[in-house]
């Protein structure tokens, strides 16, 4: 973690490599803020940026997780490519903030900082090299950041991103609060299972707390629960007030953003929801619908292709954990 003025930060490192796409999705999905990084060295940024570049895929899949605010820095600007070049800045400002309002996000609330991740050039004072740029450095601009609004009113919910066996302690599960507030004596229902189990102690950056509250990333001690009965994607939620549970199937609406042919019923992709990563069946494509307007302009598609908005039935594979929107309102659930 790290503090500014206003906030007291925790890191949370995507891993950028197509290896590692369902570390990415679920870090990003316990996100605030994003934080995009660019490489601004002539090819460098030119990969990131191509069709299937890491760049344009990060940003997506920010915004499709929810994550609404976000700051772009432009780093590498002491590369020998660049040389601090105020050219250079603005060429990668402007083709990226196309890009970002296409997908959703608009470009005017974004700060773009030139960096130096390397030599430290407007990381927490203004650098002295790019005396052409005006705005905030990097610490600034997470400083002037939103904090959302925290739903501890509603029922417990926390999707488990891992579980530990700590020696002397005992079962340790981790994952981040998104709504209601854990404390310890409190007995937890994790979801699918049923298992049930007590919270001994609560910790967030190896310090104790009387409570955790949404937005907080935790691992509790829970007693009455072996490693093995848990796993990530599952749900902890209170056992005495709305527990979560698994659902039979679910209906969604989905966008298809990025598909070589047509999708039809029987289609089975894996879904990324919270930390779940679970293969969910297209049991029926109910209807298409205008992307702008959400008005409906075909019932029972036969198929679905690439720039398609729809609302489908899905199956789970196995035991899955989600909710309604309108039930839960976090990005997750």
């Amino acid at each position: 973690k790290f503090e500014s003025a206003n906030y007291n930060f925790t890191l949370i490192d995507a891993p950028g490599h197509r290896d590692f796409i369902k570390n990415m999705i679920t870090g990003t999905s316990q996100a605030d803020v994003a934080l995009l990084m660019i490489d601004s060295s002539h090819g460098g940024f030119e990969l990131g940026m191509s069709k299937d570049g890491e760049t344009r895929e990060h940003a997506l899949l920010a915004y499709t997780l929810g994550v609404k605010q976000m700051i772009v820095a432009l780093n590498k600007m002491d590369d020998s490519t660049v040389n601090y070049s105020e050219a250079r800045f603005q060429e990668i400002k402007e083709e990226c903030a196309a890009y970002l309002k296409k997908i959703g996000y608009k470009p005017m609330k974004i700060p773009f900082i030139p960096i130096s991740g390397f030599t430290g050039e407007n990381i927490t004072e203004k650098s002295t090299k790019m005396p052409w740029y005006e705005g905030p450095h990097l610490l600034e601009a997470l400083d002037n950041v939103q904090a959302p609004k925290r739903p501890s009113e509603k029922p417990l919910r926390i999707p488990l991103q891992d579980v530990y066996k700590i020696g002397g302690v005992g079962t340790v599960p981790v994952g981040r609060v998104e709504t209601g507030v854990l404390k310890p004596g409190m007995k937890l229902l994790f979801a699918p299972t049923g298992v049930v189990g007590e919270v001994k102690a609560v910790e967030m950056h190896h310090e104790s707390l009387p409570e955790a509250l949404p937005g907080d990333n935790i691992g509790f001690n829970c007693d009455g629960v072996e490693v093995s009965d848990l796993r990530r994607g599952y749900i902890a939620s209170d056992a005495d007030n709305q527990p979560a549970s698994a659902v039979s199937s679910f209906e969604a609406q989905i966008i298809i953003m990025n598909f070589p042919g047509k999708i039809t019923n029987g289609y089975t992709p894996i879904i990324d929801v919270h930390t779940a990563h679970v293969p969910c069946c297209f049991a029926k494509i109910k209807e298409k619908m205008d992307r702008k307007t959400g008005k409906t302009v075909e019932t029972n598609p036969e198929f679905v292709e690439e720039g398609d908005a729809c609302i489908v039935e899905m199956v789970p594979a196995q035991p899955l954990v989600v909710e309604p929107f309108m039930v839960s309102r976090t990005k997750l659930l």
